[in-house]
């Protein structure tokens, strides 16, 4: 598919979700679980949760990234992809009333949906924007930390999406993603798979293509923190090939 067919079906895909509040797809755990569950078993914690507006809250995604982040008070942090803000929410509490933490997305649903939340809960140090990761609408050298969840694989050119961070980024500063990739390669078959490409599969590359993906863009000590097995909703055809991985990296 072209590029613009796969934002397309991207796009389409996470407006409808922003609107029925629902997050039923391939990698996001059985059908049937509530939102609050949903993020529970990709890692937030029930006392997070607690400190962040509901509505934020979607069930999307594949890891927390803002807990392996190390994020520090009066910081500037970038989130990629940032749906309804759940980690614009966490950044936010953890940066405190002098740091600042920016969402993007491209999906117009979501950032309206986020701002109203925002607003409604007297967030001041938030803000979203609508814009595509691989040309972000962020000054060049003004943030300290780049957040993403499940995101960046949702991307038809992962490496100009690598390569927008590293120009926003502070000189030091650092990404921390969490994202899925595979373990060798997808069959054809899914690569083409609408479905499967909203559903965060058929975008996912390779884990070592992907790892040296970030380190072309000019990022240094890439390393991955953390990572686990999933297993997408597709009838145990991808079982054992698909991972989520939490991936540092600092700008040099």
């Amino acid at each position: 598919m072209k590029n613009s067919e796969i934002k397309k079906i991207v796009k389409k895909r996470y407006s409808q979700i922003a609107k029925e509040g629902t997050s039923c797809c391939l990698t996001c755990g059985p059908c049937g679980h509530n939102a609050t569950e949903q993020a529970k078993r990709i890692g937030y914690s029930e006392e997070e949760l607690g400190k962040i507006p509901k509505e934020a809250v979607m069930g999307l995604g594949c890891g927390n990234p803002t807990a392996l982040a190390d994020l520090r008070e009066g910081e500037t942090v970038l989130d990629l992809g940032t749906g309804a803000g759940i980690d614009v929410f966490l950044a936010a509490n953890k940066v405190g009333p002098e740091g600042y933490v920016i969402g993007v997305d491209m999906t117009e649903e979501m950032i309206k949906k986020a701002n109203k939340t925002a607003k409604k809960h007297g967030y001041k140090n938030v803000e979203f924007r609508v814009g595509e990761i691989e040309n972000l609408p962020v000054e060049d050298n003004s943030v300290d930390v780049i957040i993403s969840n499940c995101v960046i694989n949702l991307s038809p050119d992962k490496l100009r999406t690598y390569q927008e961070a590293y120009r926003v980024l502070k000189p030091g500063g650092r990404v921390l993603i969490s994202d899925l990739v595979t373990e060798g390669e997808l069959p054809e078959k899914i690569r083409r798979n609408s479905d499967a490409w909203a559903g965060c599969i058929a975008g996912a590359l390779e884990k070592r293509k992907y790892i040296e993906t970030i380190r072309k863009a000019g990022f240094r000590d890439v390393k991955i923190v953390s990572q686990n097995t999933y297993e997408p909703g597709l009838n145990g055809v991808l079982r054992g090939k698909i991972t989520s991985v939490k991936i540092k990296a600092y700008k040099k």
